[in-house]
């Protein structure tokens, strides 16, 4: 496989005896989700479409920006952490940084605060106008076409300067104007419609947020810089989210469920794969909402079959799957096609059907496993992944008790669990005192879950000894540069365990971006090794 250009620059040609305009040099922090990383990578070609330059090191940026994620308190304090950093870079003497910009979903929740509190801070961006981006940096659009539908900014050059340009978390351009495809009718979810009514979306308590929920769509004609290693990438099939989890504020913070139009998603994986990707991974807060509200039946089942035969394409993945939403036809297509990848991520938060109730979720333990079974009768070898909250308002010995049980039948191949984190503007915030679990209790609980779940994942592990795969080669490893690191079509990006490589076989050197054969020689709780075949 031949890699594609790195950062290839549109090329212009100045009119005679002008003095073309300096391009600013702007650099980027992406905190958080994927979800937030392709806003960042949107920005970022919508910048340097409109003349900016993108640059990995924040001691030469004139512009430095920062897409911030607050969805609980960890992230919050690492984006006021991350700000204050880059107003260091500001105020130091010498350096270039004449402008920051604060945007994602902190500006949502704490627009007027952000510049009240934080005055270095030049403007702020929201995540339903990543458009406003250019006025926030003083630039405008040019009109200018660029010659390919990507630029590719090397993963090399974000290692180079991770304060500049860089994923803490975890394009494209073919006409004259920038497009975004919110100038199509929004569509909605009746669900959706109704919890509006209901007051899910309601921001009234939050100073200084906009009274308008985001309704923003990238589409495939928007400009976009991938920072992604450059064999994968991902695509947002939808924004939003229409549910009414108790503990959650993204329906505040990113607005309603809207899907993209279907025909927008493939030729954006068509441009793509143009450019040498050869992973993609599909990705909204519930990718198996997709359609509903265009009106497609079994919307992210169709999805994947248009997906899913586009040539060249060697693995296509989704994240995140709703319970209830995973259908029949929905497992059949993972299973029908070979390059869909036997990995299904489904978040149950919980196993107790009381505390499910509270967290306005629904469900019961038996219900999960007859799921479970489901996934692994109709698709074998499936892996299962899934994320857990410990110590959610009301929760019992008891409740732990059986969620403990259900992770011991279960037998899940990768699984999270999360502290549960009081947020203002959830609805669990709300309730009685009392009910509120205390912080060392919620801790113990996690770390007895994380070491049930490390003997259950040693176990299967132990299992893949001996297995011949297709390794996706990633680089050096980040712990020894002695050992290589890869990923199989069984690892989602960043979010799972890892493959070593500590045998390249009949190579001198590996290729970062390159799919090779292997063989699983050992296993460890999480993480296996295998060695390079012929």
């Amino acid at each position: 496989m031949t890699p594609p250009d790195i950062l290839e620059e549109p090329s212009t040609t100045a009119p005679a005896q002008t003095t073309a305009k300096p391009r600013p040099r702007i650099g980027f922090v992406s905190l958080g989700c994927p979800k937030n990383l392709v806003d960042s990578e949107v920005m970022m070609g919508m910048l340097h479409q409109a003349g900016g330059d993108i640059t990995a090191s924040a001691d030469d940026a004139e512009i430095l920006v920062v897409n911030t994620c607050s969805f609980i308190d960890s992230a919050k304090q690492e984006s006021v952490n991350t700000i204050l950093e880059m107003v260091q870079h500001k105020k130091a003497h010498g350096g270039k940084a004449q402008r920051l910009i604060v945007a994602g979903c902190l500006v949502e929740r704490y627009r007027d605060e952000i510049q009240k509190n934080i005055p270095e801070v030049d403007a702020v961006v929201g995540t339903g106008e990543l458009e406003a981006i250019l006025a926030a940096a003083g630039l405008t659009s040019t009109g200018h076409a660029n010659n390919s539908p990507f630029h590719i900014l090397s993963q090399a050059q974000i290692d180079r300067a991770p304060s500049a340009v860089n994923q803490h978390s975890r394009p494209e351009s073919d006409g004259a104007q920038l497009q975004i495809e919110h100038s199509e009718p929004i569509a909605s979810r009746p669900e959706g419609d109704a919890r509006e009514r209901a007051g899910r979306f309601s921001r009234a308590t939050w100073e200084g947020a906009t009274a308008a929920l985001p309704e923003y769509l990238y589409s495939d004609t928007t400009p976009r810089i991938l920072t992604t290693p450059r064999a994968s990438a991902y695509i947002k099939i939808a924004e939003g989210c229409d549910h009414p989890c108790g503990f959650c504020i993204i329906p505040q913070l990113r607005g309603k469920f809207r899907s993209r139009r279907m025909s927008s998603i493939i030729t954006e994986a068509e441009n793509l794969i143009a450019q040498g990707v050869r992973e993609i991974t599909l990705i909204g807060q519930d990718t198996t909402c997709y359609g509903e509200d265009l009106g497609i039946p079994d919307g992210l089942a169709t999805l994947l079959d248009a997906v899913a035969v586009l040539p060249g394409l060697r693995w296509l993945r989704f994240l995140y799957a709703y319970p209830n939403k995973v259908t029949t036809r929905l497992l059949e297509t993972i299973a029908r096609h070979d390059n869909i990848a036997k990995y299904l991520d489904v978040p149950l938060q919980h196993a107790s059907p009381s505390v499910l109730k509270r967290m306005k979720r629904g469900g019961t333990p038996e219900h999960f496993l007859k799921l479970i079974e489901k996934a692994r009768a109709t698709v074998p070898g499936i892996v299962l992944r899934t994320t857990f909250i410990v110590g959610f308002p009301g929760e019992t010995e008891a409740d732990y008790k059986q969620l403990e049980d259900f992770i011991r039948a279960a037998d899940i191949d990768w699984l999270g669990v999360f502290t549960y984190s009081d947020e203002e503007g959830a609805a669990a915030f709300n309730l009685p005192a009392e009910l509120k679990v205390p912080k060392r209790t919620i801790e113990s609980r996690r770390n007895k879950l994380m070491k049930l779940q490390q003997k259950i994942s040693a176990r299967s592990k132990a299992k893949w000894v001996g297995r011949e795969i297709d390794l996706l080669v990633e680089g050096e490893s980040e712990e020894t540069e002695l050992l290589w690191e890869g990923r199989t079509m069984l690892h989602a990006p960043e979010i799972d365990g890892k493959v070593f490589i500590n045998d390249f076989g009949p190579h001198e050197a590996l290729v970062p971006g390159t799919f090779y054969r292997a063989e699983i020689t050992e296993s460890h709780d999480y993480d296996v090794v295998a060695r390079i075949l012929d």
